[in-house]
């Protein structure tokens, strides 16, 4: 098996691969690239696709939003697909993310990991939409803390801890208190919206157990913005 720590300077239809050994790989996805096939011709690019380009055996774990950009985990082996797969489940695979939001956030202590704690459910008159619902909604736990401060464009970078894994758990989350991510085109106001062309939010850190070895595997990948 192929040095799980190493990163691997290669391509494949574009797509950048930070690690490769023989029971994983991991991909750096752009934002606006879905990582499996939609509905219609169209959309029928993908992260998926364009990795199994050079990795025929790639198969899909987990997923980002489209709009998101960062780390995405994919397996080279049914069993590897269904060890990780497992360990999503069992939050056994650590994430943060970086994003750019609206306004001033910070938490009570400068510094210190804050909690957002909200329900989420289905939006099923605007599917595939998100809702903060205290009666149906699922728990959604996120923690979050401040990295800095933009003062002139009243804005805020902060790192994100999913805890839970509700669709757009991230996006509903900050948009709920009062934070939403600039260029968010589903759950941002107009002007949060119009300040950025592109979602500013990207997934910067993978932690796991590697599901042959049970070495544990950290890569990050810094966020284009």
């Amino acid at each position: 098996m192929a040095d799980p720590d190493s990163r691997v300077a290669a391509q494949s239809g574009g797509i950048d691969c930070l690690h490769a050994d023989d029971d994983l790989l991991v991909l750096a996805k752009p934002s606006g690239l879905l990582c499996v096939p939609g509905r219609g011709p169209d959309k029928q690019d993908c992260l998926s696709r364009r990795a199994q380009q050079q990795w025929p055996e790639a198969l899909v774990v987990h997923r980002l939003d489209q709009a998101t950009s960062g780390l995405v985990l994919m397996a080279r082996n049914p069993e590897a697909q269904r060890r990780m797969g497992r360990a999503f489940e069992l939050r056994q695979v650590h994430k943060r993310y970086e994003a750019i939001v609206a306004g001033h956030m910070a938490a009570p202590t400068h510094g210190d990991w804050a909690e957002i704690n909200l329900p989420i459910a289905a939006d099923w008159e605007r599917r595939p939409l998100r809702v903060i619902d205290p009666v149906l909604g699922k728990p959604s736990l996120t923690r979050w803390r401040a990295l800095a401060h933009d003062e002139s464009a009243h804005t805020t970078r902060i790192e994100l801890e999913p805890v839970t894994g509700r669709t757009h758990q991230l996006r509903v989350h900050l948009a709920a208190v009062g934070h939403a991510i600039l260029g968010d085109a589903l759950y941002a106001d107009a002007v949060t919206h119009a300040q950025h062309p592109r979602l500013l939010l990207h997934a910067a850190w993978l932690a796991f157990e590697h599901p042959a070895t049970g070495q544990r595997i950290e890569i990050s990948l810094p966020a284009p913005f």
